[in-house]
C-alpha cells in the first residue's frame, strides 16, 4: 500500500510537509509492535509502582521493582523523587515530581493504550497534592480495568514520629484506605489511620478490622512491637460483613537497622498473594521468610567486611539475595487466631 503513494512535483511545499507527516503516521500505525505484557498476559500481572527512587541504594522503587519481576510480573516505574541517595546520608540531591508530572506520564500511556494494568503499587509520597493525584491515577486505571488491585504501603511514619506532612494522615484515612485492596502499615501508620492504640495482638486485631470496615479486603500490619517481641498480624476478610481470617507470624529481631525493607515487604506481600490469592497467611510467610533470609545475608556481609552493622543504616543486598526471593525457605510460620 505505501508503495502506490507517491508525490507529483507540483505539489506546494506544504503539500510535501502534510505528505510526509501522513507517510509517518502510516507506518507508525503499521509496524508497532504489539505490547506482549497486553496481548499476552501472564499469570502474574501488570504492576504499576509509583514510588521514590534513589541512584545509589535500594528503597522505594529500587527496593520493589526488581523483587518483582524475579516473582515475574512486569513492572512499570515512575518515581515519584529521584535522589542521589536515601535521605539518612549526610547529604542527598534530586528531584521531585509533582502531581501535574505525574499525571502527564498517566496521559501519554493512555494515549498510546498503555493504562492497562491488573496492579498498582504505591508507596512513600510526600505531598497532599500528589497523594491527590494518585487517587485519581487509582479512578482512571479502575475505569479501564475494574479488577485492579491496589496495593498500598501508607508510608507516613514510624516509632511514633511522623515523616510527612500531618495533612497526610486524613487524606490517608479519608480517601486512600476505602480505595485500596490491601494495606500494609506498620504499627505506628496504622494506629495513624485507625485513631486506635495498639498495645496487645487484640488491638492490632481490631485495628485491622476498623481497616477492612473502611475499605481494604487484606491489610498486614507489618511490624508490632509489643513487650518486646515483634509480630506480623495479618487479616483476610473474604466476604464484606463476615469475620477476617486472622494470623500472626513472630518475627526474630535482627540486631541492626536497614533501608528499604518496608518497600521490600509491601513488595513481596503483592507478589506472594498475587500467587496465593486466598491463602494471605501462606503468601505472609513466604514474604517474611524471604525477606528475614536477605536482612540476615546483608548482616552477614557487612561483618565480613569488618563493618559493626549496628553503627548506621545498612544498605540491603537486594541483587545477591534472588535466590532466597525467587525460592524462599519457609522458616517462620502463621499461627492462625481463633
Amino acid at each position: 500500500m505505501l508503495r502506490s503513494l507517491s508525490i507529483s512535483r507540483s505539489q506546494s511545499w506544504l503539500g510535501k510537509i502534510e505528505f510526509r507527516i501522513h507517510i509517518s503516521s502510516l507506518l507508525k500505525s503499521e509496524m508497532a509492535p504489539p505490547i506482549l505484557s497486553l496481548v499476552l498476559p501472564s499469570e502474574t500481572g501488570r504492576v504499576l509502582s509509583i514510588q521514590s527512587h534513589t541512584v545509589q541504594g535500594y528503597v522505594g522503587n529500587k527496593s520493589a521493582v526488581f523483587p518483582l519481576q524475579i516473582l515475574g510480573f512486569d513492572v512499570d516505574p515512575i518515581n515519584s523523587v529521584q535522589f542521589s541517595n536515601h535521605t539518612g546520608y549526610p547529604s542527598f540531591k534530586g528531584q521531585v515530581l509533582n502531581g501535574q508530572q505525574l499525571w502527564d506520564l498517566i496521559e501519554g500511556l493512555e494515549a498510546n493504550d498503555l493504562l492497562y494494568y491488573t496492579h498498582l503499587l504505591t508507596g512513600y509520597i510526600g505531598s497532599v497534592s500528589f497523594l491527590n493525584a494518585v487517587l485519581e491515577v487509582v479512578n482512571k486505571l479502575r475505569s479501564i480495568n475494574p479488577k485492579l488491585t491496589y496495593v498500598c504501603d501508607p508510608v507516613m511514619g514510624d516509632e511514633g514520629k511522623l515523616y510527612v506532612p500531618p495533612e497526610l494522615v486524613a487524606v490517608y484515612r479519608e480517601k486512600v484506605v476505602p480505595a485500596a485492596s490491601m494495606l500494609t502499615p506498620n504499627q505506628f501508620e496504622a494506629e495513624q489511620l485507625t485513631e486506635f492504640r495498639i498495645v496487645t495482638e487484640r488491638d492490632g486485631r481490631e485495628a485491622c478490622n476498623i481497616l477492612h470496615a473502611a475499605g481494604p479486603s487484606k491489610v498486614v500490619i507489618t511490624s508490632i512491637n509489643i513487650d518486646g517481641n515483634l509480630l506480623l498480624i495479618g487479616s483476610h476478610q473474604k466476604e464484606k460483613g463476615q469475620s477476617a481470617e486472622q494470623f500472626k507470624i513472630v518475627i526474630p529481631k535482627i540486631p541492626a537497622y536497614f533501608t528499604g525493607t518496608g518497600d521490600l515487604m509491601t513488595a513481596l506481600l503483592l507478589g506472594w498473594s498475587n500467587k496465593h490469592p486466598d491463602n494471605l497467611d501462606r503468601a505472609a510467610e513466604l514474604a517474611v521468610s524471604s525477606l528475614q533470609a536477605l536482612l540476615q545475608s546483608t548482616v552477614n556481609d557487612y561483618r565480613r567486611a569488618g563493618y559493626d552493622p549496628q553503627s548506621s543504616s545498612l544498605e540491603i543486598r537486594l541483587i545477591q539475595s534472588q535466590d532466597d526471593i525467587r525460592n524462599p525457605q519457609v522458616r517462620y510460620k502463621a499461627e492462625q487466631y481463633q
